[in-house]
């Protein structure tokens, strides 16, 4: 690539010097030498005297074509030979240049060889010269015949050493392998095997790289594309949301998420002041960025990431947003860029680079934010090793393809769990990634209370608050549980506590499947989070913070979080504003928040006893079980009876309320319905106001001619038909 790119800085005026030593050197059929003014490389250093001399000055530039050279066109003059149309264009570049050479040179020999002619894209070491009739024969099995077309245009397989290979070091003697490869027409890389050629060109189709898009930004490098999201300014480079092509991955897809971690951290300052935050995998540094612009100095902003490019990009991007960049608690002075009148810096960023977990050990932080590229099982228990009392933890998840059970053998790889596909495989994957997030933290003598947990498509969020101490550690590995779920009617219940072996685990399922089905019914999943995944108080001062900050595009996910937390309907919860804006209350716990005069007042951070607010948490009240939502939920099209119109979803959870069950909408399924009901309650009341297809209306309404336990007994039966007619099934 950097020989390619030397070569196009080139003048216009040097390219017939280029083409006039193409055909005056010997080899030059094969490879050019390089322009007399052209930088010297480490690649054209004098080489040993063991090592062949032809190979490092053969491998400064790729060789061109001389019918290509000379054409007008520049697109044709930066094409390697062995980039052709036709197999006759290869053949007739190989007699036109043993021609030319043969008739000015004086080498001895090439006149000993007479009529033979050698390959223009093999070596003297690799294929001899030849009779026309062998050489035809040699070209078209060996190179043309494994090219790839593109556009009319065939690369075939070139055996020249234009490709960099590392030579092999046998003794005393060094030896140079030259390798086969392929040149691409579009970005003039070489690839060695086919396949990876083919992908890697299909590549550049589907991100739209063609011929011309390449020649008119080849010469110089594109320059970084900047964006902006909630008022902050991100430089990102090309191509910054493919992470195998950029340092520094941007996806923009993941704004959802930002914003949920803003509210996050913005509800959490309003408690005390000034919080130390961390975002140990910093890519652009666009999370910290907005962190420390909106919240200003109630949040000291640590940016960290190991990668040299990323925290370049970072430092660039702070002073793009007008904050001031700190190394190694020292301003970074700043020679070439100068405020203009009437601005001034926002606030003061930290950028380090290290490890993640190095970091953690070294430092205590009130905010942790952890979002490696795949799973954050390897960084959880540095997390929980220094951060402070009443801190928050937060993970972003995005190895999805585990957790959503698709590879079953990674998530008991890294999170050691036993899971399967289910119907409510999304809350599977928050349960799971609670519970490895429960286990570092008692490893740690820390507990944990979940504030909310999100699992959308491509990717799971879970924000938990650190408890210090050994009896919230004993608490929290309690709700550590197995859970037993049917795969027959899907019906699901954690285990019951205790130690004594059960004799028939099947009891402990509502569902009678086991007793009338022949085998094994049940298995069991976990070990999972069983405890309550939303704290109402927390998530209504988060909406406050999306309210105050102008989030809209969270706005409506809180709501259905907070709907989902009590378990209620929409229609009977209005959200307002808390009376007391200093006080809140999160499952049963008073949370005082603070302001600039009452900092000082609060708990000491760091400390086992602070306060009477740490004493009330260590030692909180314990919830009432019937206040926490129900877990899991039922997907109303799953559970559906065939032949019957079921009811709108919205009628559907005023049938349950009215029937004496919780009910709401989760943000995990949109047709999910979270509820207390067993299942078979939830089909019975499906059922009763559903209305048979074949009348042919469309209306809603119970079936007027369905007494109670007529509406059981078909349900039951329904259940029965089903389970003989179909196999066990596998999700």
């Amino acid at each position: 690539m950097e020989n390619m790119a030397e070569e196009e800085l080139l003048p216009l005026q040097k390219e017939e010097e280029v083409a006039q030593v193409l055909i005056s050197a010997p080899d030059s059929a094969r490879v050019p030498a390089p322009a007399p003014d052209s930088a010297p490389t480490p690649d054209s250093a004098p080489t040993p005297a063991s090592a062949p001399a032809p190979a490092p000055a053969l491998a400064q530039a790729p060789a061109l074509s001389p019918s290509l050279a000379s054409a007008p066109d520049e697109a044709e003059s930066k094409r390697h030979i062995s980039i052709q149309r036709q197999l006759a264009d290869l053949e007739k570049l190989a007699f036109e240049t043993e021609d030319l050479d043969s008739s000015n040179s004086l080498n001895s020999d090439n006149l000993d060889a007479g009529n033979k002619q050698a390959c223009p894209l093999c070596p003297k070491e690799k294929f001899r010269a030849c009779n026309s009739h062998k050489l035809r024969r040699h070209l078209q099995n060996l190179h043309w015949k494994v090219s790839v077309e593109f556009e009319g245009y065939r690369m075939c397989i070139c055996h020249l050493p234009c490709r960099p290979v590392k030579p092999n070091i046998i003794g005393e003697q060094t030896s140079s392998k030259m390798g086969a490869h392929y040149h691409c027409i579009i970005c003039s890389a070489t690839i060695t095997r086919r396949t990876d050629m083919l992908g890697h060109v299909r590549r550049h189709v589907n991100k739209g790289e063609t011929k011309s898009r390449y020649i008119a930004a080849s010469a110089a490098k594109p320059p970084n594309e900047i964006l902006k999201e909630a008022d902050t300014d991100v430089q990102v480079g090309p191509n910054y949301s493919i992470p195998q092509k950029t340092d520094s991955y941007f996806n923009p897809k993941m704004k959802l998420n930002r914003q949920l971690i803003f509210c996050t951290l913005a509800a959490l300052a309003e408690e005390r002041k000034p919080l130390e935050c961390l975002d140990a995998f910093g890519a652009t540094g666009i999370m910290g960025l907005q962190w420390a612009k909106h919240l200003g100095n109630a949040v000291k902003v640590t940016i960290n990431d190991l990668n040299e490019n990323s925290v370049t990009l970072i430092q660039e991007n702070c002073h793009l947003n007008k904050l001031k960049v700190v190394v190694d608690s020292k301003e970074k002075e700043e020679t070439d860029e100068v405020l203009e009148e009437g601005e001034e810096k926002l606030g003061n960023i930290q950028v380090t680079k290290m490890d993640a977990n190095v970091l953690m050990h070294l430092r205590s932080f009130d905010f942790i934010h952890l979002d490696p590229f795949g799973t954050s099982v390897n960084y959880l228990d540095s997390a929980f090793r220094n951060v402070r009392n009443l801190g928050i933890v937060s993970v972003t998840s995005t190895d999805i393809s585990s957790l959503y059970a698709k590879a079953q053998h990674v998530a008991r790889r890294h999170y050691g769990c036993n899971i399967v596909r289910t119907e409510y495989y999304k809350e599977l994957a928050a349960r799971i990634v609670v519970a490895a997030l429960a286990r570092a933290a008692a490893r740690c003598n820390k507990g944990i209370e979940v504030l909310f947990a999100v699992a959308l498509e491509h990717f799971v969020l879970v924000v938990v608050r650190v408890l210090r101490g050994p009896t919230s550690a004993d608490e929290t590995a309690k709700k550590i549980q197995y859970l037993i779920h049917c795969q027959w009617c899907e019906e699901r219940i954690f285990q019951k506590d205790g130690n004594m072996v059960e004799e028939n685990p099947y009891r402990q399922l509502p569902c009678n499947c086991h007793g009338s089905m022949p085998g094994k019914t049940a298995i069991e999943l976990g070990p999972l989070w069983s405890s309550s995944l939303f704290n109402t108080g927390f998530l209504k001062r988060m909406l406050v913070e999306s309210l105050h900050h102008g989030l809209d595009d969270i706005q409506p996910l809180v709501k259905t979080l907070i709907f989902e937390s009590e378990c209620a309907p929409q229609s009977q919860f209005s959200v307002h504003s808390p009376s007391n804006p200093n006080k809140q209350e999160e499952c049963g716990v008073f949370i005082k928040t603070t302001d600039d005069t009452t900092t000082d007042n609060y708990i000491a951070q760091g400390k086992r006893k602070g306060s009477e607010t740490v004493t009330s948490l260590a030692k909180k009240q314990k919830t009432d079980v019937s206040a926490e939502h129900p877990p899991f939920y039922y997907n109303i099209h799953r559970h559906s009876i065939k032949g019957m119109n079921m009811p709108k979803l919205k009628k559907f959870l005023c049938y349950l309320s009215q029937a004496g069950f919780r009910v709401s909408r989760t943000h995990f399924d949109p047709m999910g319905v979270r509820t207390d009901a067993p299942l078979m309650q939830f089909k019975s009341i499906l059922l009763k106001h559903s209305t048979p297809t074949y009348t042919g209306g469309q209306s809603e309404g119970p079936v007027p001619s369905a007494p109670e336990d007529s509406v059981a007994d078909r349900v039951e039966a329904a259940v029965t038909d089903k389970a003989e007619a179909s196999s066990c099934r596998r999700w």
